[in-house]
């Protein structure tokens, strides 16, 4: 079991108050995350005695809860308001070196992205499992919402495929789970260690998906 956490709107006795409250109900995980602004803000501003960067977040958790888990986030294309992506990597050595035990991606739509990004990794040091995180597109225009928000970008053949689809929700469904089958199926034979699908209370997708997939041998 495990729950998200951000640095948002919480000082660090909060923080710890709420760890303490997951612990005492069986959650054996965290998603620690700095989060995003809050609606109406558009700069992160850490609340009074709380924490401005996730990887404070993480050492707080491995010093004062240290048998659960903790997962942070990666970002194959680069966190939008990192300045390069040297930076970037940087930041989530700093989780890493923290005590985070996994890194999950944002989600992404390139897989060349994803292995030159978990290249770097390697390079800087950061031996952690790096688990790719993958939404299956169902809304050509909600991808296109996320992606703008997100930084990840769209492969034009992929586009070009839902643009064919037009205004029929159908095949646009099907484009997305046929994409996502095959993204799926070469970072399965390319050996990660797992796949975190955002499902975004579209579970029939992602079942879909699961269901297309080959399992290595």
């Amino acid at each position: 079991m495990a729950t998200h956490l951000t640095c948002v709107g919480r000082n660090r006795e909060q923080l710890h108050e709420y760890l303490a409250q997951a612990q005492s109900q069986g959650v054996t995980n965290v998603v620690a995350l700095r989060g995003d602004p809050p609606h109406g803000e558009t700069a992160f501003q850490a609340v009074a005695g709380g924490f401005q960067y996730a990887n404070e977040l993480v050492a707080m958790i491995r010093g004062s809860f240290s048998t659960m888990g903790i997962a942070v986030g990666g970002y194959p294309e680069k966190h939008q308001q990192a300045p390069s992506m040297e930076i970037d990597l940087a930041n989530l050595k700093r989780k890493v070196d923290a005590g985070a035990d996994v890194v999950i991606t944002q989600l992404f739509y390139n897989n060349a992205d994803f292995f030159r990004f978990r290249d770097r990794c390697v390079e800087l040091g950061i031996n952690v499992p790096i688990v790719p995180g993958l939404l299956p597109v169902t809304n050509f225009k909600q991808i296109q919402r996320i992606t703008s928000l997100c930084g990840a970008k769209l492969p034009t053949d992929f586009v070009q495929q839902l643009e064919v689809a037009g205004d029929d929700a159908e095949a646009q469904f099907q484009t997305g789970i046929e994409f996502a089958i095959r993204q799926t199926d070469e970072l399965l034979s390319a050996g990660v260690p797992g796949i975190h699908f955002y499902v975004l209370n579209k579970s029939e997708a992602t079942s879909q998906v699961l269901s297309g997939v080959t399992l290595p041998q």
